[in-house]
């Protein structure tokens, strides 16, 4: 019977039980991702309060939600709408432009040393008494330090006869001063454009620095300024709601009025915070009193949407007269003009969960009278300088731009890659020399791999051979790393995990290419190239490559690939190279072996190329960061310089010690505690002591460890005079 119809086919069992999480504060767990709309996502991410230098925590935000951002669109492929906030309105913003204007003025005064002497005398002693009412210890010991330098300055100015010093004494009391000049003057600063001024100059400076960390720009940017009379409207809508109202000019939220709806629920982020007045007065902002909000408040734990101004701050006409917004309600009001009345994520650092993010909820649910404005809430974690809080207030900070001083935009990524972004990260020395250490793995893998290929056909049939147990062992080994990848990426973006998974396949490639020398065997390129090519794009996916390069990390001049264009010279010299040496080596020139090494080790490294000589292999060229190579011979002289003065150290140790035991020997017995005077006091016709210092006849104990030494000495004085005849 000849079979005629079509077999039945079986579906394949779906073995992939991962799908995207992310951790969710909201519900404080992992939840499952399933945007609104299909593959479209709309996200909101607070912005900076821009009025000083970007710092590490910024960093520590902006590049960990760069890196969700990069893996939801270039991994998982979503579509995603990023709207990002500027604050430029807001109570530092206005205290430091404040503060800078009438410095500045005070210093174009030319005030005479003694009128200098005198207001900076008097902002000492008022900053003194604010100091002895701290009671947080940090910002104590950072008052503490201020006048210190402050104080400093002032006493070499009174011990000078020069007028040239005063400028330095503004300068190293800057801060103290403008406290001073703030109370006398502030009120008098109503220019709306020196409000401006700083914000403006410190966005710029937020971009650059962001620039230079490779973080992508938002799809959206939204400045508080242009969004003023959007606010206005917002707060009437909510007053209309019945959760709002207005006392003195100002506009409050009514937080039991809204808490006690059916269909609201406040402070969804962190319950456990409400009623805490401490954290609800810092975010109402400094230029606001505590005494003075109660008088006009309902509750203390209502917040304000609107504030009356005051003189010295900038204004904007309301219903209400003239003011400006709380600090709360601008992201409530900027996110909703961009993504509506609901979006999928919410990000910012975690310090801002309570009050911000959950009076931000409150004021948004209150407007559009619904519960579900936000449905993902993501918040990265704190940053720590080894081991200590970080905070602009207390000036202990450190700028993006002195940090990239020290490493560079991909080690910085790395850094936070290395670490969950929803934790606690602490940067310090052992957190950027991992990274340092990562990076460099997996640049000498792609060097190494590159080098393999430059010497193997690139396309054809001459590029496939025949695969051995070695291939299979590492393929297998490929594809169960790229599973554990996507397994980690799935469960909340576990990028350490991701880079644990990343650096055990480059290991494995490693062993691989040890066995194919120690075999004599020809590496399989394909397979290392769609490893290498893979790892690479998953580098570019986290962002810690930002370039179009198909393996490892670009290294390129003025749009052109450097790489190409001097490998086939590169490649040229180190056989020429080799050539010399081989020649040199069968006519013993060692004068051509040591050129052969200078070019080696010294000439080259300074072009940023590297040759690794191999034994009975040719030699591996690699094109490395000049900087690197600098930096890398560097610390192979410091190296081979400390294992040599350890060991010249351990040398004269050894030295002195058998000098000093041949000093030793050459002492007869009867001389060894006869100029012990100052613990013993008589002795015997041997030589032996007797008697203590104090003239006190030694008891039989000292006596026995005494004559033990002593017969030990005869030995040794007796070995000597055996040794000189």
């Amino acid at each position: 019977c000849v079979k005629r119809w079509q077999p039945e086919w079986t579906l394949p069992t779906d073995s992939n039980q991962h799908s995207l999480k992310l951790f969710n504060s909201l519900t404080r767990k992992k939840e499952k991702f399933i945007p609104q709309d299909g593959n479209f996502v709309k996200w909101y991410s607070c912005g900076p309060t821009v009025y000083d230098a970007s710092h590490m925590g910024h960093a520590r935000s902006y590049i960990s939600f760069d890196i969700l951002r990069r893996v939801l669109t270039d991994y998982f492929g979503y579509n995603i709408q990023y709207c990002m906030n500027i604050t430029d309105i807001d109570d530092k913003i206005i205290t430091r432009a404040r503060h800078n204007y009438l410095v500045d003025q005070y210093t174009k005064e030319n005030n005479s040393k003694e009128q200098v002497i005198t207001n900076v005398t008097s902002a000492l002693q008022e900053y003194s008494n604010k100091m002895a009412k701290a009671e947080d210890p940090d910002k104590k010991a950072m008052m503490e330090r201020l006048l210190e330098v402050a104080t400093t300055s002032l006493d070499r100015l009174k011990l000078s006869d020069s007028e040239l010093l005063t400028k330095e004494v503004i300068t190293d009391s800057k801060d103290i001063l403008a406290i001073w000049l703030d109370n006398k003057h502030g009120a008098s600063v109503t220019d709306n454009s020196i409000f401006c001024a700083l914000p403006q100059f410190w966005e710029q400076e937020y971009f650059k620095d962001m620039d230079a960390l490779n973080v992508a720009p938002p799809d959206v940017l939204t400045r508080v300024s242009e969004y003023v009379p959007e606010i206005v409207a917002y707060v009437e809508q909510i007053i209309k709601n019945g959760y709002a109202y207005e006392s003195n000019g100002s506009v409050y939220f009514s937080v039991s009025q809204f808490d006690s709806s059916n269909d609201h629920f406040y402070a969804r982020l962190v319950p456990e915070a409400v009623g805490d007045l401490q954290a609800l007065q810092e975010g109402e902002g400094s230029l606001s009193s505590q005494a003075e909000q109660l008088n006009e408040k309902r509750s203390p734990n209502d917040f304000a949407l609107w504030k009356a101004s005051k003189p010295g701050e900038p204004s904007w006409d309301s219903p209400w007269g003239k003011g400006r917004p709380g600090w709360h309600i601008e992201c409530s009001v900027m996110a909703s003009s961009i993504l509506g009345s609901t979006m999928d994520i919410h990000t910012g650092g975690v310090d801002l969960k309570f009050p911000h993010h959950d009076n931000e909820l409150a004021q948004a649910e209150a407007h559009y009278n619904n519960s579900c404005w936000v449905k993902y809430f993501l918040h990265s974690g704190h940053l720590t300088i080894a081991g200590c809080k970080m905070s602009k207030s207390l000036k202990n900070f450190i700028t993006i731009k002195e940090a990239l001083k020290k490493n560079t935009a991909r080690q910085l990524r790395l850094a936070f890659l290395l670490h969950s972004w929803k934790d606690t990260l602490d940067y310090s020395e052992n957190t950027m020399h991992d990274a340092v250490q990562f990076e460099k793995l997996a640049n000498e893998f792609f060097l190494t791999v590159k080098d393999v290929l430059r010497n193997q056909p690139d396309h054809g049939p001459e590029s496939f051979n025949k695969w051995s147990a070695e291939e299979l062992h590492l393929s297998s080994l490929f594809s169960k790393r790229q599973q554990s990848v996507h397994v980690a990426l799935c469960d909340n973006v576990d990028s350490r995990t991701a880079l644990d998974n990343l650096r055990q396949l480059i290991s494995a490639s490693n062993t691989y290419l040890a066995t194919m020398h120690e075999k004599k065997s020809t590496p399989n390129g394909q397979l290392l190239r769609n490893i290498a090519k893979y790892i690479t794009w998953i580098f570019k996916v986290f962002g810690a490559i930002s370039q179009e390069e198909e393996i490892g990390f670009p290294i390129s001049t003025a749009g052109s690939n450097t790489e190409e264009i001097l490998m086939p010279y590169l490649n040229t010299l180190s056989n020429f190279r080799e050539d010399v040496r081989n020649i040199a080596r069968s006519h013993k020139v060692s004068e051509a072996l040591e050129l052969c090494d200078k070019l080696r080790d010294d000439v080259l490294p300074a072009l940023g190329v590297r040759l690794e000589d191999k034994e009975g292999a040719k030699t591996v060229v690699k094109l490395v960061d000049k900087d690197q190579l600098l930096k890398e011979r560097a610390e192979k002289k410091k190296a081979i310089f400390l294992k040599f003065f350890l060991k010249e150290r351990a040398r004269l140790a050894a030295a002195k010690k058998t000098a000093e035991k041949e000093a030793q020997r050459k002492i007869p017995p009867s001389q060894l505690f006869i100029s012990q005077t100052d613990k013993y006091s008589a002795f015997d016709n041997q030589g032996f002591p007797t008697h203590d210092v104090q003239g006190k006849e030694l008891s039989k104990g000292q006596t026995k460890k005494l004559r033990k030494l002593f017969d030990a000495q005869a030995k040794l004085y007796e070995d000597y005079l055996q040794s000189c005849l």
